[in-house]
């Protein structure tokens, strides 16, 4: 069961890294509020889809629904929002280093709230990842930006951080599937209401070249938290979201090869490789 978790994290990890490298993509064409939007709608139709093909309406619990709309404003919008928009204003080993620090805020959130037996083992592991997987991240390619801008990876990392308990909670009352699609449901319905609300709706077209990326990015995405919500059902939050965290390792590699000429191997991508497999292997290990 552990280790079952454990390739569902790292496969949601590079879901998710698959994603950032076309969403990246996307966006030399469009932008952020295109790309986010087309990313929510691909995710309804296709978790609906799934759902009602493989889950029982005996399935759904009403009190499942206030954690499920949680996480879907909380990290669904904001923090995926906010990824979007750090890809967009530091580039995504840039934004993908800021962003893997949400394994230490669910890590102090599951000792507090669930009271999960975190051992040193576990603490080392997500410090080595972390550490790992920030110096890959500064070893892609330097992006001018303001330092302010670090600001919209670093809320995102907040976001994730904490939501990753929240659906934790929830799952003890709906099945992943069935909780994604209220998480989701609720995202895109809250964003497009925001999009329509401040007249913003428009600067969410693109043009035919940007799309396929985006609903590649759109599909990989929310197929990688799926994956992280089954594996938080069968395994500890403190284990299984640094697995997940190492999204950036992949996207450093995924850049090597579609993004040639901007990625390219040093001394740093050696030492974080080195650290990003020590440190699961402390947490496998446990």
């Amino acid at each position: 069961m552990a280790f079952t978790a454990h390739a569902l994290a790292l496969t949601g990890a590079l879901c998710s890294a698959v994603a950032t490298i076309a969403f990246r993509q996307g966006l030399r064409h469009s932008n952020t509020h295109a790309g986010f939007l087309i990313n929510l709608g691909v995710g309804f139709i296709c978790v609906w889809v799934a759902t009602l093909l493989t889950v029982p309406v005996s399935a759904f619990h009403a009190k499942a629904l206030p954690f499920f709309i949680g996480s879907g404003l909380l990290g669904t919008v904001a923090g995926r929002f906010f990824r979007f928009k750090g890809i967009e204003k530091v580039g995504a080993p840039v934004s993908a280093a800021i962003n893997n620090l949400n394994p230490f805020i669910s890590t102090g959130l599951a000792i507090l709230l669930l009271g999960e037996r975190v051992t040193l083992p576990i603490l080392a592991g997500t410090g080595v990842i972390v550490l790992g997987t920030i110096l890959l991240s500064m070893s892609g390619r330097y992006v001018g930006f303001r330092p302010v801008h670090l600001f919209y990876p670093f809320l995102s990392a907040c976001c994730f951080g904490a939501v990753a308990i929240i659906r934790k909670l929830g799952l003890s009352h709906a099945p992943p599937m069935l909780g994604y699609a209220i998480n989701v449901t609720t995202a895109f319905i809250a964003f497009t209401a925001y999009l329509m609300v401040s007249d913003q709706f428009s600067a969410a077209a693109c043009s035919g070249k940007s799309l396929w990326h985006f609903v590649v990015a759109g599909f990989m995405e929310n197929t990688g938290v799926l994956l992280v919500l089954v594996a938080l059902g069968l395994g500890q939050v403190s284990v299984v979201t640094p697995l997940n965290g190492t999204a950036p390792l992949f996207v450093l590699a995924l850049a090597f090869v579609f993004l040639k000429g901007v990625e390219r191997l040093t001394g740093r991508v050696v030492l974080g490789t080195v650290l990003i497999v020590s440190g699961v292997f402390l947490l496998t290990a446990v």
